[in-house]
């Protein structure tokens, strides 16, 4: 029997997508533009060796004929490719969702004002619904620059700061130690229950630390509340035939909880990796181990820092080796993001991107998987892959593997 270990490069796009001009997006290439600056910045080249040989490489050469600022290194073992997405936002869950074989075709719900984003009424219900009368931010913000300008503020009141920003989320931001973290998962929890029915797809806990401005900082401890995905995943149907479904990092929380049957949280790509390790040591046949490194987006790609994203990157090839080197002969390893946000763009949101997918085994030569139509491309790639029932949406490539 079969395990398969999907990690999510977060926020790894590869060159605008076909539908980016709707978005904003046109020149939008997370990988090239941010090897560029970092070039320009470090005075060397990315190195990717490992990233290199697998065709990441070759992938974004293909998606969007850019110039890569990365020591040249060819494809020589697994299958590369590049996705597009069908999905209607560049959100987190939608590139979820749809890697699992379920697209997001109906419309989200947005809080689209940059002032004053909430509406009274919808205020109003979260009032009653929590006990606490009265908000601070109210606008679409990075969540690092609310905190340093809202935090004490937020400390003297006592009000939780409620932010948003392009995507369909309601973001709350408080501290850990004056509102209490269980207090802020209860007030996100009270949140998610008006908000979710309206098509918001998300309500985040940010909880932070520190004393005063100067060192607020953000904590591991962020919760997501999400809706339920339209329909049955990949994730469902694995768990419903027996396997083994295991979450790392933010994966439970982008799918509700739903289709999981094990979950590790830890902070940090270092931490994520050694967690997706250690469910490799010991995890059965039939398993899909799913890894999100949330940290290429929140930590460089939302915070515009292309330098500490090469450098993340780097790092991440070189931990490739000891996931690599750990990989059983019935294994096969997945990569792939799950929207773009280059570092170099304007604003602090996500960009509409082709994102790659490769894939590797230990048997497998270097495959040209050419450009893929849909993230669930990968979902039914899995369902394949674990004898289940086929998805409605993507179509395989399990025979090229």
């Amino acid at each position: 029997m079969t395990r398969a270990i999907v990690m999510v490069i977060d926020g790894f796009g590869i060159g605008h997508a076909p539908d980016a001009e709707k978005f904003g997006d046109i020149g939008a290439n997370t990988f090239a533009n941010l090897s560029k600056a970092f070039e320009k910045a470090q005075s060397r080249k990315l190195s990717l060796p490992n990233l290199s040989k697998l065709g990441l490489v070759a992938a974004c050469k293909a998606a969007s004929n850019a110039d890569i600022c990365v020591e040249d290194v060819p494809p020589t073992k697994g299958a590369y490719g590049y996705c597009a997405e069908i999905s209607t936002g560049k959100d987190t869950p939608s590139g979820h969702w749809e890697m699992a074989g379920v697209p997001v075709l109906f419309d989200w719900g947005y809080f689209t004002d940059k002032q004053n984003s909430f509406p009274e009424a919808l205020q109003q219900e979260i009032f009653n619904a929590t006990g606490i009368d009265g908000l601070l931010g109210n606008c679409h913000a990075s969540g690092t620059t609310i905190i340093a300008e809202l935090g004490e503020e937020h400390i003297k009141t006592g009000l939780p700061i409620c932010y948003t920003s392009a995507d369909s989320v309601f973001q709350v931001a408080a501290h850990e130690e004056h509102f209490g973290l269980e207090n802020l998962y209860k007030y996100c929890e009270a949140v998610q229950a008006i908000v979710g029915p309206k098509n918001i797809g998300r309500v985040i806990a940010r909880p932070f630390v520190g004393t005063n401005a100067d060192d607020f900082a953000r904590t591991g401890n962020r919760r997501d509340y999400s809706i339920l995905p339209p329909e049955a995943t990949v994730l469902d149907k694995l768990k419903e035939a027996g396997g083994e479904v295991i979450s790392v990092g933010k994966i439970a929380d982008i799918f509700a909880q739903q289709g999981i049957t094990q979950k590790t949280k830890a902070t940090g790509i270092d931490a994520l990796v050694e967690a997706t390790l250690a469910h490799m040591a010991s995890a059965p046949t039939k398993s899909l181990i799913f890894t999100n490194l949330v940290n290429f987006d929140q930590d460089f790609g939302h915070r515009r820092d292309p330098v500490g994203f090469g450098l993340a990157l780097e790092a991440f090839d070189e931990q490739l080796n000891d996931v690599l080197g750990q990989l059983k002969d019935d294994d096969t390893l997945f990569l792939i993001a799950d929207h773009g946000c280059d570092p170099t763009w304007q604003g602090s949101d996500h960009t509409r991107e082709y994102v790659p997918v490769i894939a590797y085994n230990n048997g497998i030569e270097s495959v040209d998987l050419g450009e893929r139509s849909t993230f669930a491309d990968l979902g039914q790639t899995l369902a394949e892959m674990f004898s289940l029932e086929e998805m409605r949406y993507g179509t395989s490539f399990y025979n090229n593997l």
